[in-house]
């Protein structure tokens, strides 16, 4: 959901320098007695072969802890990230792991609590999201693990009596000729050497686990129940509250009245709270029968007589005229307007749900000194914020317990804290400890959607066939406006999530005349970034048009487009592997087509290659190649398994995903009518990682942008029609 080079607005950045539960003379006393190494490495530091930051993001001010390595040699290492299924909880420690030169079956790991230490180096603020972790942490936790090993060497080299410089590290051993130490015989000794003031780094050709395939070190505990998300916390004298909120975007409380609730068993409280109506029971059960008791009254509100229909005809209208300029070169509809053959689409997607399997949760204790909240969130610093102001107390008295997360996909990194606040002001009003679980129907219509958008672009071809002039004109709702971040992403009427994949994509630059332009229109829907944020409606649109205009230029929709990238483009990299590896352009069984797609986001870039065919008036995908260029990679499992993850959560919207509004509601209700893609409707996915050393880009979201032009478009080769709106209907 955050892209790299966001810059967070002052009082964000301010949150993370804030005091928190956690002070670094905490932290040591609390480890287990052996070495703790805290270090940070500045943002303006040599990154080997990582992205930097943007000019003017700043570093954290005080150091970070990460490693814990006691008597037994267990190696503890504290993620800074949330895990909610992308893999840090194991490719981080990977990073450290190998500088270290522990023994790999001694790791583990923890989530580390919310405090200053835990910050993004490059946005200030303890958070997970914008597929930035690897990157971020990357030289950060290299460096930890360095300063570890050094330290362990010199407390071993002292009790040998040798020099440092004459012994090496092996599996968790300090070797000094036939003579071994275990880490932990010395990192009580390590612990209290001053620390190096400079380390050398591993060179890559040296790596032994960076790059090699290494299975997931939190499976064997999801798979066995033990881990602890947030739906499964439990805490003395808890009770269990289901909030009843409004019906209609904008709506207000009227009255209620929670007779017939409290007369339900195990209902233990009915509290009012200003998202609507809390009914506390003594399990879940009690709690969602009593909130079904509740009588209320809303004033609806204007918004009561929206639907899609209303909201995609107002789009249509803005669409026909000039919007805020996002990217212009020439006079784009002087050129368009004497053209003699334009093409013209329009496209269109709906409202998305985030849909995550575990529903929103959190559990939320108020005391004398504070707040405790456990949580699966992806925005330590910013909940902690907004809890404080909720509450009237100080950010460093809200002490966030991070879980693990049952997926996030931006929905667990809310600007607004909702569902966190939510909580904080449930148990607030109840006095005592309160787990506030959302039910799937409470998620599907509790809003923060993708939000819906209508493009119409046109174009011009010149002789050779090549696009000589382009304007495009996207309709949605920014999803930063009224949010912290405004002022610092929103420049001249454009919000930046709105339009990247569109105004910054890389066939502009072999179009002479061009223009992008935005409307936002204002809705009391409430949106917020999901699963590749811009690029989710920007990577459809684009790729689908490219794709018409090859075919209108009688060209073919992968060559057409290697002639519109530059030809060190790293796109015509993954473009090369994905086509060679399906075999583009050779014979489909009958009744099958193949549609290609490439786009970078996330500072990665994919191609993926679809084959489709239509079985009973349904779109079948068959098989799905895949090629990224990431730049370095940590863990080849990880990117496998996230391009899958993004394949899988990207054709879900594109066969089915659709929530609708009527009479101002929701219409879709849970996974019965919000379809996710079905087991048998499972393409093969084949995952091809280009071997590159250029900046280190992402993974978690990249995945999801190419795969429905690419079904798109091969739709079209299949059947000649071109589906311009989502998800794919074929009558």
């Amino acid at each position: 959901m955050w892209r790299e080079g966001m810059q967070l607005p002052g009082s964000l950045q301010s949150t993370a320098a804030t005091p928190s539960g956690l002070t670094r003379r905490a932290f040591v006393k609390s480890a287990a007695a052996g070495l703790v190494v805290a270090c940070f490495v500045p943002h303006a530091a040599r990154r080997a072969f990582a992205a930097e930051p943007a000019a003017g993001a700043k570093a954290p001010v005080s150091p970070n802890a990460f490693i814990r390595i006691a008597p037994d040699d267990s190696v503890t290492i504290l993620l800074k990230h949330s895990e909610m299924g992308q893999g840090v909880w194991t490719s981080l420690p990977m990073v450290v792991a190998e500088e270290l030169g522990c023994d790999w079956n001694r790791v583990r790991v923890e989530h580390a609590p919310a405090a200053p230490e835990y910050a993004h180096t490059a946005f200030g603020m303890q958070m997970t999201g914008g597929s930035t972790s690897t990157w971020e942490s990357f030289d950060q936790l290299r460096t930890a693990g360095a300063m570890a090993r050094e330290l362990l060497v010199a407390a071993a080299a002292a009790k040998l009596g040798a020099k440092p410089a004459d012994c090496r590290v092996d599996n968790g051993h300090v070797v000094h000729g036939k003579r071994r130490i275990r880490y932990g015989e010395v990192a009580e000794a390590a612990a209290k050497l001053p620390m190096p003031a400079g380390v050398t780094l591993k060179e890559p050709k040296d790596w032994t686990l960076i790059g090699k395939p290494t299975r997931r070190l939190d499976s064997k505990a999801k798979t066995t129940g033990t881990a602890e998300f947030g739906i499964d916390v439990k805490r003395p004298d808890m009770a269990v509250a289901l909030v009843a909120r409004a019906p209609v975007f904008g709506a207000k409380l009227k009255t209620f009245d929670a007779t017939k609730a409290k007369a339900v068993a195990g209902v233990l409280d009915v509290v009012e709270v200003p998202s609507g109506v809390a009914v506390l029971g003594t399990h879940f059960w009690a709690a969602k029968q009593g909130r079904d008791a509740l009588v209320l009254e809303w004033d609806e509100g204007a918004f009561a007589q929206a639907s899609t229909a209303s909201l995609r005809e107002e789009y249509r209208k803005l669409a026909a005229t000039p919007g805020a300029t996002a990217k212009a070169a020439g006079d784009a509809e002087a050129a368009l307007k004497g053209a003699k053959d334009v093409i013209e689409a329009e496209y269109e997607v709906p409202f998305l749900a985030h849909a995550p399997m575990e529903p929103l949760n959190c559990t939320v204790a108020i005391g004398a000194d504070g707040c405790d909240v456990w949580t699966g969130t992806q925005f330590q610093s910013v909940d902690q914020m907004n809890v404080a102001k909720a509450l009237g107390i100080e950010p460093g008295q809200v002490r966030i317990h991070t879980t693990f997360l049952g997926g996030g996909f931006g929905r667990r990194a809310n600007p607004a804290s909702d569902f966190i606040v939510e909580a904080a002001l449930v148990a607030k009003a109840a006095k005592r400890t309160v787990k506030v679980i959302w039910t799937r129907e409470d998620d599907i219509h509790g809003g923060y959607y993708r939000p819906m958008w209508l493009s119409r672009l046109r174009a011009t071809l010149g002789p050779d066939g090549k696009p000589v002039a382009w304007a495009h004109t996207l309709v949605g709702q920014s999803i930063l406006a009224g949010t912290p971040f405004e002022p610092m992403m929103v420049r001249d009427g454009v919000d930046a999530t709105s339009v990247e994949g569109a105004a910054d994509s890389p066939y502009l630059v072999a179009i002479p005349v061009h223009r992008v332009d935005l409307h936002s229109p204002k809705s009391p829907v409430t949106v917020l970034w999901w699963r590749s944020v811009g690029h989710s409606h920007t990577g459809f649109v684009v790729e689908s048009f490219i794709d018409e205009l090859a075919h209108a230029a009688k060209q073919d929709p992968l060559e057409y487009r290697r002639a519109l990238l530059p030809k060190d483009a790293r796109e015509r990299r993954a473009l090369d592997l994905a086509a060679e590896k399906f075999g583009w352009g050779k014979p489909l069984p009958q009744g099958h087509a193949a549609g290609i797609a490439v786009h970078q986001s996330f500072g990665s870039y994919v191609a993926q290659v679809a084959e489709v065919s239509v079985e009973d008036g349904k779109v079948r995908v068959h098989r799905v190649v895949c090629a990224i260029d990431c730049g370095p990679v940590v863990n080849p499992l990880t990117v496998e398994a996230q391009m899958q993850s993004g394949i899988v959560y990207g054709l879900s919207a594109a066969l089915h995903g659709e929530l609708t509004l009527k009479n101002g509601r929701v219409e879709q209700n849970n996974f019965n009518d919000y379809v996710a893609l079905r087991l048998p409707e499972m393409p093969k996915v084949e995952v091809h990682i280009v071997p590159s050393t250029d900046r280190m880009g992402g993974c978690g979201e990249p995945g999801t942008p190419p795969i429905a032009p690419a079904v798109g478009n091969a739709l079209f080769a299949l059947a000649g029609k071109r589906l311009r709106s989502l998800p794919f209907r074929m009558v």
